[in-house]
C-alpha cells in the first residue's frame, strides 16, 4: 500500500488538526472582532465549527453554521466574497510557508443529529424496541 493511502486511511495527522485549529481560532477572532468588513458578517452571528487542512496544509475547508441556522447561503456567500483578505489574515497568524486557501461549507452536523434523533424516536423504532 501507498504511504499516501496508508495516511488517507488513518485520518487526519496531529500537524493538520494543529494548523486547522489554529485557522479556527483566528478565523472566530476576527468574526468576533468584526474584522471582515462585511454588512451581512457584521448583522450574523457566525460559529466556525470545524476547520480541515488538506494533508499538503494548502487547502482549509471550514465548516461555520450562523446562529439559529438562518441565511446560511447569504453567510456563506459573504465569507466567499471575502476569501482573499481572511487567507492573508489566516497566513499571518498561522506562519505556514504557503497561505492556506480558505473554502467554506455548510456546517450539516446539527442537521445530521436531528434526523437521527427523529428516526430514534418515531413509532417505528418504538415499536422495534418494544417487541424486545
Amino acid at each position: 500500500m501507498s504511504r499516501k493511502k496508508a495516511n488517507s486511511a488513518k485520518g487526519p495527522s496531529q500537524r493538520q488538526l494543529r494548523v486547522g485549529e489554529l485557522v479556527r481560532h483566528k478565523l472566530a477572532e476576527m468574526l468576533a472582532r468584526g474584522e471582515i468588513y462585511d454588512e451581512v458578517l457584521a448583522s450574523h452571528v457566525v460559529t466556525i465549527t470545524e476547520v480541515r487542512m488538506s494533508p499538503d496544509l494548502r487547502l482549509a475547508t471550514v465548516y461555520v453554521m450562523p446562529l439559529g441556522g438562518k441565511d446560511t447561503k447569504v453567510v456563506l456567500e459573504a465569507l466567499t466574497r471575502n476569501s482573499k483578505f481572511i487567507r492573508g489574515e489566516v497566513a499571518h497568524a498561522v506562519d505556514l510557508r504557503v497561505a492556506p486557501e480558505v473554502r467554506f461549507r455548510e456546517d450539516e452536523t446539527f442537521e445530521e443529529v436531528n434526523r437521527i434523533d427523529r428516526l430514534l424516536h418515531s413509532e417505528r423504532m418504538r415499536r422495534d424496541v418494544e417487541k424486545d
